[in-house]
């Protein structure tokens, strides 16, 4: 009786042991047809994680102004982009811009205190030409951001410098050896998703234009001179793309064809306008700022901090799961003339989203 009673209570005590241990289970979400593997998996933990982490801020308050109100230029003192907006709106947009860059350090986080006109801060500099960057993400850009766009906050999210940027790594030695480099070869890194790849995959692509595509077009080897170290840096930058979404390789690519666009999911070609976006930026706008920066800014190559799919994704398979902030600061979207990039030579043609 008493082993019986011993039994039932360590039974009992088990399946409360084993019921307080229990997490909530993991989901699927099937997106192509029953046994293709066409499923995305979630993990709710993570899922609350990044749901924290993509929570747009509260909207300032609109300052009403009279259409033919002055302007920002003609009141303020050094104004070189947004010189066309109403100074009520130009003002929003200054304590939103705080808001999401510097809440702790305020205004002095870019301006002189005694004189806010003046560029003698290096961080005002920047700021001018990421706010150049922005309207030509959300005038140039709209094959990748639609009409979603993305403010300052898609990428500060609160702090001075987005904890997503990357820089170029500095070569490692070859271990064993006094002299020599791994050329970047197969070092477990969280860019790629602590797999064994190359550890900087993004400064091909994100860069430079490195070919991406390494699957022959042909049975025989002729013409595909791809090698497996190519194979590796591209599987990196796929390795990047999946954890900095929060997907899995499914949701741009057919799981019976990955190489097939035909066969591919309407994602395939966002993603394909976005790693060019990335390398427009990096060229054209962020790398250029490295003369500007101070030593401590600056990378372990000498170069500015860049952007990848990271800086702006931060886990979401969109960035604040698809909050538009754009609508509320129109004056983000770009009232210069820039050039469009909606035919981009080589652009893919998948089937439109249903």
């Amino acid at each position: 009786m008493n082993a019986n009673r011993f039994a039932a209570g360590a039974c009992l005590a088990l399946t409360l042991f084993v019921a307080g241990c229990e997490r909530p289970p993991i989901d699927t979400v099937q997106r192509g047809y029953r046994g293709t593997g066409m499923v995305e998996v979630y993990n709710p933990r993570l899922l609350a994680k990044e749901g924290a982490l993509n929570t747009p801020p509260a909207v300032q308050p609109a300052i009403p102004s009279a259409p033919d109100g002055p302007k920002a230029g003609q009141v303020f003192q050094n104004v070189k982009v947004l010189g066309d907006v109403g100074v009520g709106e130009f003002t929003r947009l200054m304590l939103a811009m705080t808001a999401w860059v510097s809440p702790q350090q305020g205004c002095t986080y870019c301006h002189a205190g005694d004189n806010m006109a003046s560029d003698a801060l290096y961080t005002k500099v920047v700021a001018r030409r990421m706010l150049e960057m922005t309207r030509q993400i959300n005038s140039g850009w709209k094959t990748h951001v639609a009409e979603t766009g993305v403010t300052c906050f898609t990428c500060h999210r609160g702090q001075p410098v987005p904890a997503q940027a990357w820089s170029a790594p500095a070569g490692q030695k070859q271990a064993g050896r006094a002299v020599g480099d791994d050329q970047g070869q197969n070092k477990p890194s969280a860019t790629t998703g602590l797999t064994s790849l190359p550890y900087d995959p993004l400064s091909p692509f994100l860069m430079s234009s490195a070919d991406i595509r390494v699957i022959g077009n042909s049975a025989l080897p002729a013409g595909n001179r791809q090698s497996i170290k190519q194979t590796e840096y591209t599987y990196g930058l796929m390795m990047h793309m999946s954890d900095s979404l929060g997907v899995n390789c499914t949701y741009c690519h057919d799981s019976r064809s990955f190489a097939s666009w035909e066969a591919s999911t309407p994602q395939r070609s966002v993603a394909w306008y976005g790693i060019r976006m990335a390398r427009d930026l990096n060229t054209n706008y962020l790398d250029p700022l490295k003369a500007t920066y101070p030593p401590n800014r600056l990378g372990p190559t000498g170069d500015a901090p860049k952007l990848n799919c990271a800086t702006c994704h931060q886990g979401a398979y969109k960035p604040l799961y698809g909050a538009n902030m754009l609508k509320d600061h129109p004056e983000l979207a770009g009232g210069r003339s820039v050039a469009a990039v909606a035919a981009v030579p080589g652009a893919p043609v998948v089937p439109a989203a249903k």
